[in-house]
């Protein structure tokens, strides 16, 4: 498998906050839990289209699996590879899950005071893009752990990532991207814990195993 020598930018999201980014075409992000057993929702537009998005549906169709993992590709809503993953240290991630939000929160766990949720971090964090609440598809759920009963039952249980556990991403087109530390306890084994973010620079070469370096496309 081809290797990246990069170097890294490190961001760190608090609990229950969200930011955003830009990757451009072979970028990586690596997503990160420094305290172990903490979700990361990720959402994922192409660069200066917000028609077209990451789509848990087209991704489940061309992998033929819902449990995704390295060497998997994810899937954009008009049926592009958006991002592939190159490393993944946990292997158990969640992509049928909506984005807490406050009216889960209500309905839910009957909390009708305002509460921090990752629907509103993320469409915050995208605001200034155009993005509104109401286009914000279901997240990657990096690190979510949701087993399913024979009978169709969804059961979420702690995340399995261990302090320091982490997952890597290739960019496979210009995106805008969002990521929020998960604000629903109940995903995060009853606490909300930061999550730490490492984007490279955009690659100039790839390794071939053989250790032929190709220039990669600017």
């Amino acid at each position: 498998m081809e290797t990246l020598t990069l170097s890294w930018t490190r961001l760190h999201l608090p609990p229950q906050t969200g930011t955003r980014l830009l990757l451009k075409t072979g970028q990586c992000l690596r997503v990160i839990d420094p305290e172990g057993e903490q979700v990361a929702d990720l959402v994922a537009f192409a660069y200066l289209d917000l028609t077209e998005w990451l789509s848990n549906g087209r991704t489940f169709d061309y992998n033929g699996t819902i449990y995704l993992t390295q060497g998997h590709v994810l899937y954009s809503s008009r049926s592009r590879p958006m991002l592939t993953i190159l490393a993944d240290d946990v292997g158990r991630h969640d992509f049928l899950f909506a984005p807490c939000s406050q009216e889960m929160f209500q309905l839910q766990y009957g909390i009708t005071d305002p509460h921090p949720n990752c629907l509103d971090n993320l469409a915050q964090a995208l605001q200034a893009d155009g993005v509104q609440s109401h286009m914000i598809p279901t997240p990657f759920n990096i690190f979510m752990n949701v087993e399913i009963a024979p009978n169709g039952a969804l059961h979420i249980h702690p995340p399995r990532s261990r302090a320091g556990d982490s997952i890597t991403l290739r960019a496979e087109m210009d995106l805008l991207v969002a990521v929020a530390a998960c604000s629903a306890a109940t995903c995060n084994s009853g606490r909300c814990k930061p999550v730490d973010l490492e984007v490279s620079e955009v690659p100039t070469e790839l390794t071939l195993p053989d250790g032929v370096v190709v220039p990669m496309p600017r």
